[in-house]
C-alpha cells in the first residue's frame, strides 16, 4: 500500500480508501465486515462513509452503512484508522425523510453529528464532510452552472465553520472537507477559515475518473495551491470502466442492472472514450479497471481514491491497482483519447 498524509494534518492515510455505499443493499452485514477485514489487511486504513448510505438512498435503509461499518469497528483499534462520514445536504427533497429540514444549521450539524457517531460506534469522526452545498449549483451530472435568482440560501459559510470548528474543540471531529463543491464554495470556505482563524478545510470529495476530469479544470489548481486534497469518488464511474457495460452487457447484479437510473456515465459519448481506453489497457497487458483506477492513484492532488465493490474479486483487483504505475508515454496517450472527448460525462 501507499500512503500520504491529509493536507495540513499528521493523519497518514492510504492512498485507497474504503467506499462503502453498497453496505445494507448490495452487501449484506457479513460481506460488509469481510470486505473491511480484508482491506485492512492489504493495508487500507482510510474509509469513507456517509450518513444517506446506502445507495440508492431510501428510509428502510439510511444509515445502514454506518451502522454496518459501527458493528465491526468497536472490535478494531480505533486509533490505527481513519473515518470519514458526512451529514446529507438540502436541495434534494428526496431525502427529507432524513430530517424535515436539511440547511447546515446549528441543531441539524449536531444532530447528524450524534446519530453518525452513534451509528458508528465511536467517539469522534477525522474527517466531517459536507455531502453538498446547501446553494444552488450543478452537481451529480448536471452541465452548466445555471443561477437561479430566487436560490434561498444566504451566504453562511462563517457560522458553518464555527459549528464545525466547536466540534474540533469538542473531539467530535479532528477536521472537515466539502463534497460536490465548486470552486467558488472550497475559496470561501479557506477565506472564511483565515479570516476568522477557524477549522480549515482539509479535503474535498468530488467525482473524478477518466470519464470525469472537470476536477483538473477548475480544482485542480487550487487543490495545489491551498493543499487541499482531492478524495476521488466514482474513480470507475459506477463500474462503467471496468467495461463489463460495453456491448450492451448488463451482468446479472450489477448496479445498472440493479438500478438503471444510475446512468451518469452510460451515454453514447462515454461509453466511446470507454472503448478507447479498453483498447489502451488491452495493449498494456492490464485490466481496463487497473488502468483506470492506476491514473487517478497517480494525480498529484490525489489524496484518497475511493474505491467500492460488491464482491471479493472486485475488491482485490481494485486494491491491487496501487501496484501499477503507468508510464509518461501511458498518460499521454490517456490525454490523447481524452481530447476526442473532453468532457463524456459530467
Amino acid at each position: 500500500m501507499k500512503y500520504s498524509f491529509i493536507p495540513n494534518t499528521n493523519i497518514e492515510v492510504s492512498k485507497i480508501c474504503l467506499g462503502t455505499m453498497t453496505y445494507g443493499q448490495q452487501n449484506t452485514e457479513a460481506e460488509a465486515h469481510e470486505q473491511l477485514n480484508y482491506a485492512v489487511e492489504r493495508g487500507v486504513n482510510f474509509i469513507d462513509t456517509a450518513e444517506m448510505y446506502s445507495i440508492p438512498g431510501k428510509k428502510e435503509t439510511q444509515g445502514s452503512t454506518e451502522r454496518y461499518i459501527g458493528s465491526w469497528l468497536k472490535d478494531q483499534k480505533r486509533e490505527n484508522l481513519v473515518v470519514a462520514t458526512k451529514i446529507t445536504g438540502p436541495n434534494i427533497p428526496y431525502f427529507s425523510y432524513i430530517r424535515d429540514d436539511m440547511r447546515y444549521t446549528k441543531k441539524n450539524l449536531q444532530e447528524a453529528l450524534h446519530n453518525n457517531l452513534k451509528r458508528l460506534q465511536t467517539d469522534y469522526v477525522d474527517i466531517y464532510q459536507l455531502h453538498w452545498p446547501e446553494r444552488n449549483v450543478n452537481m451529480f451530472g448536471q452541465r452548466n452552472y445555471k443561477h437561479n435568482p430566487n436560490d434561498p440560501w444566504k451566504e453562511n459559510f462563517k457560522e458553518v465553520i464555527e459549528i464545525l470548528d466547536g466540534f474540533v474543540k469538542e473531539g467530535k471531529i479532528r477536521h472537515y472537507g466539502v463534497s460536490n463543491e465548486t470552486p467558488y464554495g472550497v475559496m470561501k470556505q479557506l477565506q472564511t477559515s483565515e479570516k476568522y482563524e477557524l477549522t480549515r478545510c482539509k479535503t474535498i470529495q468530488n467525482s473524478y475518473s477518466l470519464l470525469n476530469r472537470i476536477f483538473e479544470i477548475h480544482l485542480a489548481e487550487i487543490s495545489m495551491r491551498e493543499n487541499v486534497g482531492l478524495l476521488a469518488y466514482s474513480p470507475l464511474a459506477f463500474g462503467v470502466l471496468t467495461g463489463k457495460y460495453l456491448n450492451g452487457q448488463k451482468p446479472e447484479g450489477s448496479r445498472l442492472k440493479l438500478f438503471p437510473q444510475y446512468a451518469r456515465y452510460s451515454n453514447p459519448q462515454a461509453t466511446e472514450q470507454t472503448k478507447a481506453y479498453k483498447k489502451l489497457a488491452d495493449k498494456l497487458g492490464i485490466s481496463l479497471t487497473h488502468l483506470s483506477l492506476a491514473f487517478v492513484n497517480q494525480q498529484p492532488f490525489v489524496t484518497g481514491n475511493i474505491i467500492g465493490a460488491t464482491t471479493m474479486e472486485q475488491l482485490k483487483e481494485n486494491i491491487d491497482s496501487i501496484n501499477v504505475e503507468l508510464s509518461t508515454e501511458t498518460l499521454k496517450e490517456i490525454d490523447r483519447i481524452q481530447e476526442l472527448s473532453p468532457n463524456p460525462a459530467p
